[in-house]
């Protein structure tokens, strides 16, 4: 549905994206992400035929951005950052003048104003000015005109951008209910967010791609190892942490452990192990056998902010608290 080769931009003497590559399939939601300044917006421009690239191609639902841009145009969806709105007009005259721009007459469009008024709930502002409107139906707004004429291809900059929690909930519903007859491409720093919509993610830094998978897979890639917490308690009411990483720290395949949280009587370990290790059975018989209790042994998965900060090259110290502690693998 979507193939970029080679995309690049440049201004003057700054390159904003750098010779970019990815394919997303049809019906995919796909995860952009990427620090400010990264080249997502950019991308985006280039791919809504906003912006020509300085080289290189993107084909878009089968047309060429640069050869067919207004058979692009047809297809695809797009939600800036900014909600493109006209304040004085009312929010079913807005709706109606996109449709009416998108092709859209007559029956069909009154279908379409309805069926985009219920599913991004502004059905009840339809007669309101939308210079009146809070930011987030102004937002909601912007996702209506976005998908007005039923695109193959939504793009969609920051959507939950202004939206009180019930309403990210239903528009995260709403953008996962699109999937399937619609490919759509989401940037987003909620990062939380990618990991419950997205099926793929693409990372890029400095204008250049980093990576491009699916979120397990980027989990597996970043560490190459399994993460697994721990919480072990004392028997007599007291317990020492450092004793407890000393003596995980002897496991053999134990990469490092970090003290994620203590109490006065238990506490909780990240352990981190070697690739291909599986100590779960030889943490459990170590914790046992100094005569402690085990209250919880789980897999812990890498987050999608650690990976995010690891690719971009921002990641900065952990919390003051952490102590890590190599193992016998070190």
């Amino acid at each position: 549905m979507i193939t970029v080769k080679e995309l690049t931009k440049r201004y003057a003497r700054n390159t904003a994206v750098d010779h970019i590559s990815f394919e997303i399939q049809k019906g995919q939601i796909v995860g952009f992400l990427g620090p400010n300044g990264a080249g997502k917006t950019t991308t985006m421009r280039m791919l809504t035929c906003f912006l020509p690239p300085t080289a290189g191609s993107a084909i878009v639902a089968g047309f060429d951005v640069l050869e067919e841009p207004m058979e692009v145009k047809k297809r695809i969806g797009y939600l800036p950052e900014t909600p493109p709105l006209y304040p004085e007009m009312m929010t079913g005259e807005y709706l109606s003048f996109v449709g009416s721009l998108k092709g859209l007459r007559g029956a069909e469009l009154k279908q379409r104003i309805d069926y985009v008024s219920e599913r991004c709930a502004v059905a009840d502002v339809r007669k309101k000015q939308l210079g009146k409107l809070s930011k987030g139906y102004r937002q909601r707004v912007g996702l209506a005109q976005a998908i007005i004429h039923n695109p193959d291809v939504l793009i969609l900059d920051e959507p939950t951008s202004g939206l009180d929690p019930k309403q990210i909930n239903e528009t995260r519903d709403l953008i996962k209910s699109l999937a399937g007859d619609h490919t759509i491409i989401l940037s987003t720093h909620i990062l939380s967010e990618v990991e419950q919509i997205c099926q793929q993610v693409i990372i890029i830094s400095k204008g250049k791609l980093v990576a491009t998978d699916t979120v397990d897979n980027l989990q597996g890639r970043s560490r190459g190892a399994e993460l697994v917490l721990v919480e072990v308690a004392g028997r007599n009411g007291a317990l020492d942490p450092a004793a407890v990483q000393a003596r995980l720290g002897k496991v053999s395949g134990v990469n490092r452990i970090v003290l994620k949280a203590k109490q006065p009587a238990h506490s909780t370990f990240e352990v981190e192990t070697q690739k291909d290790h599986f100590v779960r059975g030889d943490l459990a018989r170590a914790i046992v056998e100094a005569g402690w209790d085990l209250n919880e042994l789980r897999s812990a998965a890498v987050s999608l902010e650690e990976i995010f900060l690891e690719l971009t090259g921002t990641q900065e110290a952990g919390p003051k608290d952490e102590v890590v502690v190599r193992g016998a693998g070190e």
